[in-house]
């Protein structure tokens, strides 16, 4: 019985991970469209999202399934409420690559981000993929410091954030209203990406201590 239900444990934790896998692929093809202006790769993105929920839903399928007939209770009862939560984060991830790939497509056959925007843009892009790459390897190695490095190291997110807002913003902004919310939605997206990141590994370490990082302030 005890083989048993390991087993399903360690199935939700590869679900997890490969959920990672996904969405990081997601979030650098997302960003691809943006700034190459390309509407297959943002259909494609668009298209994979079905992807996602299905693999949450078998997620959550085996964690009720081990609340109902288990009963888990203490580590293993953290366990499985904590990859609750963490699919949940991991999805809304999917879907703000999503909402990435939907402006990248609206624009076309304009590339919706200015040309002066484009590398604070792309540097977004890359942290936000690179935080999801290091969420995949803290689910799989329940790294409780690694976890808590990811969950301080999204302050580059944020200061891109308050970068592209000052373009936006300068009274030289050249591009109009429609690129200044593209902008602007973009940079919130890519924000979010990186907190929801921020969440799933201060998840994880409450799932192997059953305590919260005293610096969690997010999810």
């Amino acid at each position: 019985m005890r083989e048993a239900f390991q087993q399903q444990l360690d199935s939700i934790t590869c679900d997890l991970a490969e959920i990672c896998d996904t969405v990081q692929g997601s979030v650098r093809l997302a960003t691809r469209a943006l700034l190459e202006g390309d509407v297959q790769v943002a259909e494609a993105v668009i298209s994979a999202d079905h992807q996602i929920d299905r693999a949450r839903e078998r997620v959550e399928d085996t964690a009720f399934s081990l609340l109902s007939l288990q009963q888990p209770v203490a580590g293993d009862l953290r366990v499985v409420v904590s990859a609750l939560r963490m699919v949940s984060e991991l999805e809304r991830m999917g879907d703000l690559s999503v909402h990435v790939a939907k402006i990248a497509r609206l624009r076309v056959p304009e590339v919706a981000v200015p040309v002066e925007a484009r590398p604070t843009v792309s540097r977004m892009g890359e942290v936000a993929q690179d935080m999801v790459r290091r969420v995949s390897a803290v689910i799989t190695s329940r790294d409780i410091e690694d976890a808590i490095e990811l969950s301080r190291d999204d302050e580059e997110m944020d200061h891109l954030r308050r970068s592209s807002f000052a373009e936006l913003l300068s009274d030289d902004w050249p591009h109009g209203v429609e690129a200044a919310v593209d902008l602007a939605l973009l940079g919130r997206y890519y924000e979010r990406i990186a907190d929801h990141a921020v969440s799933v590994a201060n998840r994880v370490v409450f799932a192997v201590t059953g305590q919260l990082p005293t610096n969690a302030s997010r999810g």
